[in-house]
């Protein structure tokens, strides 16, 4: 990577290793916005200063940023390594966890996301919170959903949305004291050349239906659609193996057959605290293998956005213009 700038870093294959200038850069930055009033991560005046600030990150972070954006290649994942986290309170074990003020790791993960484009929530998910926790819940260790701690399937991130997002941002604060969870990835880009054509072409169809997940709390409406849309050489993914059904036989194989080729290409991921993990969620899914929580406080913890790279798409949607999409 070219760099004009006295800030450097380290690029490699879907990977960045931030240096040390670059490191307490982005905690400065991160620090200011976490001062600027009201430092309340979903009022509109605060993500108007998160706007602004994310302008100055260092020239080869914004950079690396805005190459992915425009292109998130053959693997279809960013990492980002080196990221501000601080001292932590022990891990969130309730439900619905997420983060309303502007903590330095919230502020970080909002500058790089707004580098990429506008940050959202759902409404049916979390109450619209734009960062969320991804934590294990007492009582949620089998569901298929981010208070989990099982297996977690592969999938398109709100597959069943019309708006869903365009980027999935998971940073690291904490990873379990087992180093047992990864996050697995699956690009369609690397698999749907193990696809015939007969099974892209049926994948192609509306022969399938979504329902919300369980954090949607039931809310949300289902069409048929796709399992993938879009150019043939490289195709969008729409699709959730927990929660996307076949409406037909041969609509099945094919869903089968596409499971297959993802897990022929899924990588896994192993956080370390301050790593950043952008996922493009048009062409590839992701989940997570599975761990044992302690709930002692020291539990994997993540922070979760959602990015959309065009606001004005989903603006019906938006009330008042503002961040969360109903």
């Amino acid at each position: 990577m070219t760099e004009n700038s006295p800030l450097t870093t380290t690029l490699e294959k879907d990977s960045i290793y931030l240096d040390l200038d670059v490191r307490r850069e982005v905690k400065r930055l991160a620090e200011l916005l976490a001062e600027s009033a009201p430092g309340l991560l979903d009022e509109p005046r605060w993500l108007a200063a998160a706007r602004d600030v994310s302008c100055a990150l260092p020239t080869a972070l914004r950079t690396a940023l805005r190459n992915f954006s425009a292109d998130s290649g053959q693997a279809g994942v960013l990492q980002i390594h080196g990221l501000p986290v601080g001292p932590l309170p022990p891990t969130p074990t309730r439900q619905e966890s997420v983060e309303r003020r502007a903590t330095v790791p919230a502020s970080a993960l909002v500058l790089c996301a707004m580098a990429l484009g506008e940050v959202v929530g759902f409404e049916g998910e979390k109450s619209g919170a734009l960062v969320q926790n991804v934590v294990p819940v007492p009582g949620e260790e089998r569901s298929q959903s981010n208070a989990g701690s099982v297996n977690l399937e592969m999938h398109t991130e709100n597959a069943f949305h019309p708006h869903r997002p365009d980027f999935v941002a998971l940073y690291c604060l904490r990873q379990d004291s087992d180093g047992e969870a990864g996050l697995r990835i699956a690009s369609l880009r690397r698999a749907i050349g193990l696809l015939s054509a007969e099974q892209r072409e049926t994948l192609a169809e509306p022969r399938f239906r979504t329902d919300p997940p369980p954090s949607f709390n039931g809310s949300g409406s289902t069409v048929a659609h796709g399992a993938i849309s879009g150019a043939y050489e490289d195709p969008d993914a729409q699709v959730d193996f927990h929660a996307t059904t076949p409406l037909d036989a041969s609509a099945g194989r094919a869903m089968a057959a596409l499971r297959e080729a993802l897990e022929a290409v899924v990588d896994t991921v192993y956080f370390a605290p301050g790593d950043l993990a952008i996922v493009d969620n048009r062409v590839a899914l992701h989940g997570r293998t599975p761990f044992t929580p302690r709930y002692d406080g020291q539990d994997r913890w993540l922070h979760r956005a959602f990015i959309h790279t065009d606001a004005r798409r989903s603006r019906a949607r938006r009330n008042g213009g503002g961040h969360v999409v109903s």
